[in-house]
């Protein structure tokens, strides 16, 4: 909440640009103790926790400035490539790359990384446009004070609010199951190791289809009905996966929950950022993440008790359930969402 409310007071594209570097400073450290045969858990965990917090930083400044750059018109195609280059490089080419690095040194990967935020920093730098002029020349108010706003300004506006807490609720049963996915895949489906890493490639491949079809889609669906098949697709998914116990069986799923997951994951943010001003796109956006992460924490700890005592298809079926009655509730406030009044700012003047 704090990153997002730093994120509409300053200069988004410089805190993008900071953030990245305390990154690349925490990673190099990182390099330096592995190097040196210093490196323990402890210094593990600390770096987790400095790299995390910057990457706040980085993804709450960086969703900002999508709307900046484009029309409201054009989100939706830009947001879908930008889903594409994070399957591409995160879930395709990120793990063997990343395996065959660490096979060759451990401390290789990381360095790569660092070489890879330090290009990231430049071409940020690079940006055409300048993102709207930060908040320092108004009268400075606590920082709690502005998330406090942002908080109210998104409860205030039921569209935005219904839409954070369909995502919230759906994080939660998405993730009872997937907690226990690794025992659910090895155990349950008796497909192993690689089959578990087929699963994840399977859904990875899914979206990628489903990004470059975006374009099309958007042509051609109405987002209230891509919204309503993408949720009515991951209440059939649960059950799939609930009554499924063959391996192929749950690649095919996996590939349509990869496909109709980025779809939404692309309309969602799309919508969010048409509705909601520039000034408070940073306060909006992190009461969104910490609806997202806050969703996934419930529901992966839940999935564990429940797969503990009722095995490990019983959170395929919890989420079966919720999600089921989570649809009907929010079926008719979809179109209230997708309609609402787009916000329109005065556009930003290139550099």
């Amino acid at each position: 909440m704090h990153a997002g409310a730093i994120a509409d007071r300053f200069d988004r594209r410089r805190l993008v640009m900071f953030a990245n570097a305390a990154r690349m400073i925490v990673l190099a450290a990182l390099c330096v103790f592995i190097v040196t045969g210093t490196a323990n858990i402890w210094v593990v965990l600390v770096v987790a926790f400095l790299y995390g917090t910057a990457e706040v930083f980085v993804d709450t400044s960086a969703s900002t400035l999508l709307p900046m750059l484009v029309k409201p018109a054009d989100l939706g195609i830009g947001n879908a490539r930008l889903q594409a280059g994070y399957l591409v490089a995160n879930q395709f080419a990120g793990p063997p790359i990343g395996a065959f690095l660490f096979a060759a040194g451990a401390a290789w990967p990381f360095l790569v990384e660092v070489v890879c935020i330090g290009f990231a920093i430049v071409l940020i730098a690079r940006m055409a446009s300048t993102p709207v002029p930060p908040r320092e020349t108004e009268a400075r108010t606590p920082v709690h004070t502005d998330i406090a706003e942002g908080v109210r300004w998104m409860w205030r506006n039921p569209p935005v609010r219904t839409l954070i807490l369909i995502i919230l609720v759906f994080n939660v049963t998405w993730a009872a199951p997937w907690g226990v996915l690794v025992l659910y895949a090895t155990e349950h489906l008796n497909m192993g190791p690689v089959g578990y890493g087929m699963l994840t490639t399977a859904s990875a491949a899914g979206g990628i289809l489903a990004t470059l079809s975006f374009g099309w889609l958007e042509r051609h669906v109405s987002f209230a009905t891509l919204m309503r098949v993408a949720l009515s697709l991951e209440v059939l998914m649960h059950l799939a996966f609930a009554l499924t116990t063959v391996g192929w069986v749950a690649l095919v799923i996996m590939f349509v929950f990869g496909s109709y997951a980025f779809v939404w994951g692309t309309i969602s943010t799309t919508v969010r950022q048409r509705l909601v001003p520039h000034a408070l796109q940073g306060r909006v956006g992190s009461v969104n993440m910490v609806g997202v992460f806050g969703g996934m924490v419930i529901g992966q700890a839940l999935g564990g008790v429940i797969a503990q005592v009722w095995g490990l298809t019983a959170p395929w079926w919890f989420a079966f359930a919720g999600a089921a009655v989570t649809l009907l509730l929010v079926w008719k406030p979809i179109s209230h969402i997708v309609n609402a009044p787009v916000v329109v700012d005065e556009p930003e003047t290139a550099e």
